[in-house]
């Protein structure tokens, strides 16, 4: 007899017999109490990891307690198409050959993303096996599955036609190198070390200055305001005039608002609705104007008359010399902070206006907030619980649409004259604008 128990064969061989017999199998029956869990779906990025044999390893424990309980369970498996991971992974694996998408082109890499698919999604399936999940594996589902296509079609036009589902010129999060919006939850944050440069905005009257820091100076060029809080006694004397934006020249006013940071910086803020969230959300409350200079691949744009074409590095230094030559550049002193990039390639997140997809939350949280609220539906622990309320208080408008090749199409159409077509097809349609 073998000294050590040797695992390879032994489960394997017990696997394929408790499948073959049916044991994890979940029919139709009335007679008995159904007990349910759909696994979370695994992304088609790679092998599985630590995370998901725990994951498998607890909710497999319940399952099995509840199949010998009497109950008609069922322990659904699938795997997720994961827009933007997974063509972020075909693309490296791309790379390796000194190619990108656009070499290939749409249709070509989309067949190269089914390749992976097959591979790695047979791989998931296999590991599910290995680790001895007991799923019923004749229901194995894919988030791409025509029926499952077909499905999200559907409630995508069922919530627009609602008006949940909506489209508008709003910030977001943007991928500079994936040339895509994200949400929230694709976003990191990192400590850096910036640098806070200290700049002079000349009063249009000539009575004086005042000074503002930024970690940005090449956004000065969008700049469309200054403000400071209503009862900084430094300021007040100067809302409702108005200072010149160094380099540009342009005339903009000084204003109040009470989201101003008082004990960063100066006190008085740079405000550039186009670059930066909380620069949106004054812009957007005191109606300014919404200028952008940095142009979807994190270059200079048009807008930086002779600056475009730069890299915000580049033309960093571009805006120094001329604060310096003009003697507006009061100082620079070091800046610790934390920053935003790209969960996936690291790239430095961009807040861009944008013309995207939203999903409204105004009403879509009410039946879970109620559900929470009434105890129907708990989290563990207490303070998991209570988080989970305040996020969903809090959720903003979700930003559902993704620019990338691979994922469930947008189910509408847009005509020349701007008329809106949306219909849910009883079959997938060619490619067109994609959600994640």
């Amino acid at each position: 007899m073998e000294t050590l128990y040797q695992p390879e064969g032994v489960e394997e061989r017990w696997e394929q017999t408790w499948e073959e017999e049916g044991l994890y199998n979940a029919e139709p029956d009335p007679a008995r109490e159904s007990f349910v869990i759909a696994h979370p779906p695994p992304n088609v990025t790679g092998d599985l990891h630590m995370g998901h044999a725990l994951q498998l390893s607890l909710a497999d424990t319940i399952v099995r307690t509840r199949r010998m309980q009497g109950y008609n369970t069922l322990f659904q498996p699938g795997f997720d198409h994961a827009g933007i991971a997974t063509q972020n992974a075909v693309e490296k694996h791309l790379a390796q050959e000194g190619k990108t998408r656009q070499d290939l082109g749409r249709e070509a890499f989309e067949a190269r993303v089914w390749e992976w698919l097959r591979e790695y999604g047979g791989k998931i399936m296999l590991q599910f096996r290995r680790i001895g999940a007991s799923m019923d594996y004749r229901r194995e589902r894919f988030t791409m599955d025509h029926a499952y296509v077909r499905a999200v079609m559907h409630f995508f036009v069922h919530l627009y036609g609602k008006g949940w589902i909506y489209r508008a010129n709003r910030i977001i999060n943007w991928c500079p190198f994936h040339q895509t919006s994200l949400s929230d939850l694709e976003v990191a944050h990192v400590e850096v070390d910036d640098a806070l440069t200290y700049v002079r905005y000349p009063l249009a009257d000539g009575d004086g200055h005042i000074t503002v820091a930024t970690v940005r100076p090449a956004t000065i060029l969008a700049d469309v305001a200054v403000a400071v809080h209503p009862d900084d006694e430094r300021y007040r004397h100067l809302v409702g005039r108005e200072v010149i934006v160094p380099v540009v020249g342009r005339h903009v006013p000084v204003i109040a608002d009470e989201r101003v940071e008082r004990d960063f910086g100066t006190g008085a803020l740079k405000v550039t609705p186009g670059h930066d969230p909380l620069d949106y959300e004054i812009g957007r409350d005191h109606a300014l104007p919404e200028l952008t200079v940095i142009g979807p691949d994190g270059r200079m744009n048009e807008e930086a008359d002779d600056l475009a074409g730069m890299t915000q590095e580049e033309a960093d230094a571009r805006v120094l010399d001329w604060l310096k030559e003009h003697g507006q550049l009061e100082k620079r002193e070091s800046y610790h902070h934390t920053v935003a990039v790209c969960d996936r390639c690291k790239s430095r997140i961009e807040p861009r206006i944008s013309l995207q997809w939203w999903c409204s939350m105004d009403e879509l949280r009410k039946p879970a907030l109620e559900a929470l609220r009434a105890g129907r539906v708990r989290y563990h622990p207490e303070s998991q619980h209570r988080f989970a309320i305040k996020s969903l208080e809090e959720a903003p408008d979700w930003n559902i649409s993704r620019q990338i090749w691979w994922g469930h199409q947008l189910p509408v159409w847009e005509c020349a004259d701007g008329h809106i077509t949306r219909r849910h097809n009883r079959k997938p349609v060619p490619s067109a604008g994609r959600t994640s």
